[in-house]
């Protein structure tokens, strides 16, 4: 998922941002030797952080039903990772970058999630929104200053991009059920006027023994 969440976010910055204007968009690390070898103005938007949103963490399984809205098995939901890009515009004069990094800004703030016609590969057929948000405060135990000093840069005018994911197993784990109840439940009254419920399952078409 994270390579078409690059496709999709070069799609967007080129369709929205760009407007056909011949600059580069790369997710390569920033340091100061990419800087040097690049030719012509550049937006750069590079992946530094991958987590998984704990918050949204699916607890229960989904549900999977026949043409009779029956369950016949169970499987584990998809988790959904924050993907933080560094977002950073490379001219020859401040005031260039400025005005790429104000396009770029306006152009997120535009949506609440990437759109759908822009999403590329498996992200296309996500049925839920891919959420992002822009320019939002970094918690405490994370500073864009400890970034760019890992990157070996100086520090530059930057915007931090999250993209929220959904990321489903690579082997879906499945969990089976049993047959579905053929003789509801009934209440008897037995000796001493208490009141039970009785009940089977009975065994299905295929012969197999209930659960």
């Amino acid at each position: 998922m994270i390579s078409e969440t690059d496709e999709s976010l070069r799609t967007l910055v080129r369709r929205d941002v760009l407007n056909g204007t011949k600059i580069d968009v790369s997710f390569d690390a920033p340091t100061q030797d990419w800087a040097a070898k690049r030719q012509g103005p550049a937006i750069n938007l590079y992946l530094y952080d991958v987590h998984e949103d704990l918050q949204r963490r699916p607890g229960q399984f989904v549900e999977h039903r026949d043409e009779r809205r029956r369950v016949v098995d169970r499987t584990l939901p998809p988790r959904r990772f924050k993907l933080s890009y560094l977002i950073t515009a490379w001219t020859q004069r401040p005031e260039d970058e400025h005005r790429l990094l104000a396009a770029l800004l306006a152009c997120f703030l535009s949506f609440d999630g990437l759109p759908r016609e822009v999403l590329q590969g498996a992200l296309a057929e996500q049925d839920e929104a891919i959420r992002t948000t822009i320019g939002l405060p970094l918690p405490p135990e994370r500073s864009l200053s400890d970034v760019w000093t890992a990157l070996g840069g100086q520090l530059k005018p930057s915007l931090s991009l999250v993209v929220t994911v959904p990321f489903p197993p690579l082997l879906p784990r499945q969990q089976p059920v049993g047959p579905p109840v053929r003789q509801p439940r009934i209440a008897v009254q037995g000796a001493g006027g208490q009141v039970e419920e009785v009940g089977r399952r009975t065994h299905d078409e295929s012969g197999a023994g209930a659960r």
